[in-house]
């Protein structure tokens, strides 16, 4: 089933969510900058009381600054690896990784190799310029900082070359980016959800909407029963299995400012 309008969203779900679980690159953002529409609308779900958690491909280096400063209540980060957030009441800022130091040291060097043989194997991708601040995998850019953009057959050149060392890979609207480990977006936003507030997945999904954009996104969209493709997802559908239920009319942070509007408006009209 391909996926609903925006409008077609329920307002019974909308007044029983307590949580937005988001992407950023092509969801928060548009044309490589965020979208002021958007970060008001963080700003206003958080302001009327719902839980905002990014969930994202971006490094560590990323998620640390986010966590800090923007209004949200944690981000997961390195599509799952790790999970930060500041905690208001105690003053005090928590990082959690899924591999120990000595792992991610280990899986780094091996990364480091498999990196190098795509770049020779693939030309035009390039690492990712944030690859300095990452921690858990390796990003292969084809169309954030390289020009031209890669094509599809050079995406799917990429992603051989992470199956074939054995390695996890997801590819973004920017990235593909290849970890040794078993985590992804959802283990990550499974682990956030026990470490911040004591609570287990399959008990909230329920109350829990997820956003995104890309084939990343995958397992979020598979296992959320509410769950909203910005309009620039519809280029990844063919990569996908797992589709979101609704779509917005509108791209990447645009489309993300349509849902708050939608989910704000409904969480207050009346019954």
């Amino acid at each position: 089933m391909r996926p609903l309008p925006l409008n077609d969203l329920n307002p019974s779900v909308c007044r029983g969510l307590t949580g937005i679980f988001c992407d950023i690159d092509d969801t928060l953002t548009w044309e490589g900058k965020l979208v002021p529409e958007a970060f008001i609308a963080l700003a206003r779900l958080h302001a009327h009381g719902l839980k905002v958690v990014p969930i994202t491909g971006r490094p560590a280096g990323w998620v640390d600054q986010i966590a800090r400063l923007w209004p949200v209540d944690g981000v997961v980060g390195e599509n799952g690896g790790l999970w930060f957030w500041r905690d208001d009441e105690t003053y005090t800022f928590e990082r959690r990784f899924a591999q120990s130091p000595e792992e991610r040291a280990h899986n780094r060097t091996r990364l480091k190799a498999v990196g190098q043989q795509i770049l020779a194997d693939v030309p035009g991708s390039a690492l990712a310029s944030d690859q300095t601040y990452r921690e858990l995998d390796v990003a292969i850019d084809f169309c954030e900082d390289v020009s031209p953009p890669l094509d599809d057959a050079a995406i799917d050149e990429i992603v051989a070359g992470f199956e074939t060392a054995g390695a996890t890979c997801k590819v973004s609207s920017i990235h593909v980016n290849g970890w040794f480990g078993s985590f992804d977006k959802l283990e990550g936003c499974r682990h956030f959800l026990r470490d911040r507030w004591g609570q287990e997945l399959e008990q909230v999904t329920e109350t829990w909407i997820y956003i995104g954009d890309s084939a990343n996104d995958e397992p979020m969209f598979a296992h959320f029963p509410h769950t909203v493709g910005v309009a620039n997802v519809r280029s990844f559908l063919p990569r996908m299995k797992a589709w979101p239920d609704y779509i917005t009319s509108e791209p990447g942070g645009h489309g993300f400012a349509q849902l708050a509007e939608w989910i704000l408006a409904h969480r207050s009209a009346p019954v």
